[in-house]
Order: structure tokens, then sequence, then C-alpha cells
């Protein structure tokens, strides 16, 4: 079905949170001489992120030059699209302790959650952000070899822990999860979309389907099993969107459209399995529109790739309010 990913979404396209260039240096992590003076250059500028939350001032994303950054673990995240070195500091990691004094600037601060500040964040701002949140997170989990269980440091730049007894090496891991937007096609001129509720969520957010994929398992297969597994329905064309990185807490969302198969495409074949997920509708347009409208529909945040798989399918932007939880 070749027009199934909408134009404006097909293979390439890239979620509002990944569509700021961010080069991420890579022949500078083994290169202590060329880190040394990234971090010395006068434009360098430092985000200080701390148990998931990142440092926020008056303008947005709190910057500071390299000589007022605290002291902490020192990540690079790479060279923003002006050429300036980028790196992140977590105040209460391991690592350099010859950062100058950022007091009064982080005095002045506050700091919040990405799912709390995404919303006022540009895309520059938020792509380095989440780059810096993943980063600090996995280096909070790890502090310990998961074989040997010895003492870890960080190395690389931050992108790897050495164990210490072995001198193994240790990278991030990313979890891939997939995530997708089911339509109805089945009768000429039939063209809805499956939204659905989960337990946890309040009361009127609707958004797609989604769940990690398996040891084993192919991006589409996890798919066609997630969906079946949700909502009973089953699914016989799918087509790849784009992806996004998700840093709650570690996972890569593989986007797709699906379409259903004959005889899933029908309000009576969609079984919720009551436990993950409570609530499963087709909505058209119009439908989806008029419950906006009237706030009995809370659409997923703009920051998420759920957001604009429904979007390529509505054909626009959506007008309601929004809902993490």
């Amino acid at each position: 079905m070749p027009d199934l990913v909408p134009a404006p979404y097909r293979l390439g396209w890239s979620p509002t949170a990944t569509a700021a260039g961010l080069d991420r240096a890579v022949e500078l992590r083994a290169d202590d001489d060329a880190l040394a003076a990234a971090w010395a250059d006068p434009g360098t500028q430092v985000l200080v992120v701390r148990a998931g939350r990142v440092a926020m001032d008056e303008r947005g994303l709190l910057r500071l030059p390299s000589a007022q950054a605290p002291h902490g673990l020192r990540l690079l995240l790479g060279r923003d699209r002006h050429g300036r070195h980028v790196f992140a500091v977590d105040p209460h990691g391991d690592g350099p302790r010859d950062g100058g004094d950022a007091q009064a600037r982080l005095a002045s601060s506050h700091s919040g959650t990405l799912r709390e500040v995404a919303g006022r964040l540009r895309s520059d701002d938020l792509t380095q952000a989440m780059h810096a949140v993943a980063l600090t997170e996995w280096h909070d989990r790890h502090p310990r070899c998961p074989r040997c269980g010895g003492p870890t440091e960080p190395t690389l730049a931050g992108y790897a822990r050495r164990c210490l007894p072995e001198g193994r090496e240790h990278h991030p891991r990313t979890d891939p999860a997939v995530i997708v937007l089911v339509l109805d096609r089945a009768e000429p001129g039939a063209d809805r979309a499956l939204l659905a509720r989960q337990a946890s969520w309040p009361a009127g957010r609707f958004s797609t389907l989604a769940g990690f994929v398996e040891p084993g398992e192919t991006a589409e297969e996890a798919l066609a099993r997630e969906v079946a597994e949700e909502v009973g329905v089953q699914v016989d064309t799918v087509a790849y969107a784009g992806s996004q990185p998700w840093p709650f807490p570690a996972s890569l969302m593989l986007a797709y459209y699906a379409v259903a198969a004959p005889g899933s495409g029908t309000d009576a074949a969609v079984r919720p399995d009551g436990v993950e997920i409570v609530d499963a509708r087709w909505f058209d347009r119009a439908g989806l529109a008029a419950q906006l409208a009237a706030g009995e529909v809370l659409v997923p945040p703009a920051l998420s790739v759920a957001r604009r798989l429904v979007e390529g399918w509505y054909g626009g932007r959506l007008r309601g309010r929004e809902a993490w939880r």
C-alpha cells in the first residue's frame, strides 16, 4: 500500500526532538588532549544535569561556560550547529574536580525533568537535554561491572565505563521499542485510526500502541504481537515512519503505520486486554477533532513520536489539551 505513510512523514522524517543537528565529535572521545582543549575553549557550553533533571534559567536551558561549571562527572555531548563544544556535568557524579565556581548562577536557576520542561525548550536545547539525561542516567545506574561486580570508572568522554578489576569496557545500551498507529482501511473510503488508553493514564488520554522488542524478534514481529496482545487486532501491512530516542529511561522508539487485517478493522474486533490497556477506539478525523475540542480526549505531548504519527494520519496539527500521564 504505497500511500500508507503520509508524504510529510515518510522514511527520513525526524520528530521535533531530533530535528536539531548535533555533531557528536566521536573523534575526540579517546583523545585526552583534544578533550582538554575543547573543555578550555571559551566558547564551550556546559549543561548541568542531576538525577534526571536539567538546570534551567529564565531563557530556557541553563548553559554555563566551562570555567563556571560545577565539579562532577563530565560528559562530551558534541558540537552544536555553530561549532561550539557542548558538555554535560552531573554534579553528583564521579569525574574531574577542577571545575570553576558556578554557585551564583546555579543558585538562581531551577531544574525540571524532560517531561516538565520539554514544552519550553527549543529543538536544539531539547536534543541536547535528552542526550545529556540519557547518558547521566546510564552512569548513575552502572557504578559496578555487571560481570564481576567490581567498581567501574567513566572513560571515552562518558560513552563507556571501564571495570577496574578486569579492564573491560561497558557501553550504554538502548532498548528498541515499537510504536504504531493502526489504521482501518478495510472498506472503500474508510480511514480510521486506533487509539488506546493505558490504565495508568488520566481519563481521556489516548495514544498509539507501543511495546518493547523481545530477544530474537524483529521490529515488525514485535509490532504485530503487541497490537494483538493489547487490543486483539491483527495487522497485515506495516510501513516504517521514523524513529525517536526516548530517554525514559533508555529506549529507541521505532515508529510505524499499520493497516488492520480484514475483519479486524471493526469496533467489535477491538478487545482491550484490561490490564495494560483499558480502553481502545477507532476514531475518524471529524470525530477526533470534535472530542479534542470538547476536552473529552487528551492528546500525546508534542515531544512524542506518538503525536507526530497521529498528526501524520490526521493531516495537520492536533488542537487540544495534552497529557503526559
